[in-house]
């Protein structure tokens, strides 16, 4: 990775001198956390530094969970799912005294700079660390969910993608032997990357995403046109919004209001799990030495990304504030094949 190569969009610099670093994992967890972890120790030991994991999150790091890793310590986890220096969510980080109580256990344990590895909540905590003391910091965006602004993959996204695409293409067995509706609820609480991407690649019949809302009436519509060219089982595919659970309401009303019983399947949490892909191992692998490297190299207060083919960093603070949206292209194309 050649360090001229990577955009920087506005990051600030430090002025320490970094020989140890601390690294965490914050928020949900995401298939390819413990590749960011891997790269995040093994290049910091290639750079000279001594390398911290922090264990559950920013809990850990108030409560002191710390161990100093060495290159055995990161073998053989880049196939596994979760994270091995665990996670939490972590609500006294919220205040401003919690964090005081953080950065003074991280001065006291040596460290100079930590990479946090999750999504926006863990971004914002890192962000008000470096406002609020100086310490530098470096995000890296480990989310299944993709709704980071700034880089195009998040850590995660492409193995939930897949575990989804294969439920999907299971339960099709099942739907086209019973002549059956299924609609197959994938995570996405106010991002409709998943749903998009396992609709399109599983061939759903409608895609039920928050950022183009569908009424029962449409979803109904778009049944019955596949009745009318012979379909004898269909796939709807739906983000689940806010509350987990968003498909019984959407099949009650179905079979109420138009006669369509629909069975619903919700993944879950499986999403989470599993071995990463090939593709998320590279994506978790590169950011991961990216951060280190740019923090080594004067930068801080920064989420590492990828944009197209090029590795780019961006402010925590616009990582977090700025909104990431579905092109409305792929919205379209997934209704254009659905028809």
């Amino acid at each position: 990775m050649n360090s001229n190569k990577i955009i920087r969009h506005k990051v600030v610099r430090h002025k320490r001198k970094i020989k140890t670093i601390g690294v965490l994992t914050s928020g949900g967890d995401a298939p390819g956390m413990n590749a960011a972890i891997r790269a995040v120790v093994r290049a910091g030991i290639y750079y000279g530094c001594r390398v911290i994991g922090i264990y559950k999150g920013y809990a850990g790091l108030l409560e002191g969970h710390f161990e100093e890793f060495n290159l055995s310590s990161v073998a053989n986890i880049i196939q596994r799912g979760g994270t091995i220096i665990k996670s939490s969510r972590c609500p006294e980080f919220h205040k401003k005294s919690y964090r005081k109580q953080a950065h003074q256990n991280l001065v006291s344990h040596g460290i100079d700079a930590l990479v946090a590895i999750g999504g926006d909540g863990t971004f914002r905590g890192a962000h008000l660390l470096w406002t609020e003391t100086g310490f530098p910091v470096a995000g890296v965006p480990g989310t299944i969910d993709n709704d980071c602004w700034g880089t195009d993959i998040t850590i995660g996204f492409d193995s939930a993608i897949n575990t989804g695409l294969r439920a999907i293409d299971q339960i099709r067995d099942t739907a086209g032997s019973h002549d059956r509706l299924f609609i197959v609820e994938v995570m996405g609480r106010n991002s409709g990357y998943i749903a998009m991407d396992v609709g399109i690649g599983g061939g759903a019949d409608s895609i039920i995403i928050p950022e183009d809302p569908s009424s029962v009436k449409n979803i109904a519509a778009q049944i019955q046109r596949g009745v009318n060219r012979g379909k004898t089982s269909s796939i709807i595919v739906c983000a689940e919004g806010p509350v987990q659970g968003k498909s019984y309401a959407i099949a009650n009303e179905l079979k109420k209001k138009y006669g369509y019983k629909a069975r619903v399947c919700i993944l879950g949490h499986t999403q989470r799990g599993g071995s990463p892909t090939a593709r998320d191992r590279k994506v978790a692998s590169i950011m991961g030495a990216m951060a280190v490297r740019e923090l080594l190299g004067g930068y801080s207060d920064f989420m590492t990304g990828i944009d197209g083919l090029r590795p780019q960093l961006v402010s925590l603070i616009k990582a977090t504030e700025g909104k990431k949206t579905l092109h409305q292209d792929l919205i379209l194309l997934g209704k254009i094949l659905a028809t």
